[in-house]
C-alpha cells in the first residue's frame, strides 16, 4: 500500500490541509475579490463613461442640427436680401433711364422750338428783306419810304 502514489496523494492533502490551516484560500479570495470590485468598478466606470461620451455626442448632434438649421436661415435671408437689392437696383435703373429719356426729350423739345424761333426769324428778315427791295423799286419818294418803314414794324411784331 505504500507506493509513490499513495506517497503524492498523502503529500497533496497534507498540502491543502496545510493552506487550508494557514487560510490561503481567504487570502486567495480576498485577492480575487478585490480584483472583482476593481473590474466592476472598471466596468462601471466605463458605462458611465460611454454614457457621458453618448450624451456629448447627442449634444454636439444637437448643435450641428442648430448650426445646419441657422445656416439654410442665413443663406435664405441672404437669398432674399439678393433678390430686394436686384429689384431696387432694376427700379432705380428704370427711374434713371426715365429721367434721363425724359430730360432728352425736353432738350429735343426745347431745340425743336429754338429753331423753329431761329427759322422764323430768318424768314421773317428774308421776307423783311424781300419786301423792302420790292417797295423800293415800286414805292418811290416819301410815300415810298414811309410805306417800307411801316411794313417793316408790322412784320418784325408780327413774327416776334
Amino acid at each position: 500500500m505504500l507506493n509513490a502514489e499513495t506517497f503524492v496523494a498523502f503529500g497533496f492533502i497534507l498540502f491543502v490541509g496545510l493552506l487550508a490551516y494557514l487560510g490561503v484560500h481567504k487570502t486567495l479570495n480576498a485577492a480575487l475579490d478585490k480584483r472583482a470590485d476593481r473590474i466592476k468598478a472598471e466596468l462601471a466606470e466605463a458605462e458611465r463613461l460611454r454614457a457621458e461620451a453618448e450624451a456629448v455626442l447627442a449634444s454636439f448632434g444637437k448643435r450641428l442640427e442648430e448650426a445646419e438649421a441657422e445656416a439654410a436661415a442665413v443663406v435664405r435671408q441672404a437669398h432674399a436680401d439678393a433678390e430686394l437689392l436686384a429689384t431696387e437696383a432694376a427700379e432705380r435703373l428704370a427711374d434713371f433711364i426715365k429721367r434721363r429719356t425724359k430730360q432728352a426729350e425736353d432738350k429735343i423739345a426745347a431745340a425743336e422750338v429754338q429753331a423753329t424761333a431761329d427759322v422764323r426769324a430768318a424768314a421773317a428778315d428774308a421776307a423783311t428783306k424781300a419786301a423792302a427791295t420790292v417797295l423800293q423799286g415800286e414805292a418811290k419818294g416819301s410815300f415810298g419810304d414811309e410805306l417800307v418803314s411801316k411794313g417793316i414794324a408790322d412784320l418784325k411784331s408780327l413774327l416776334h
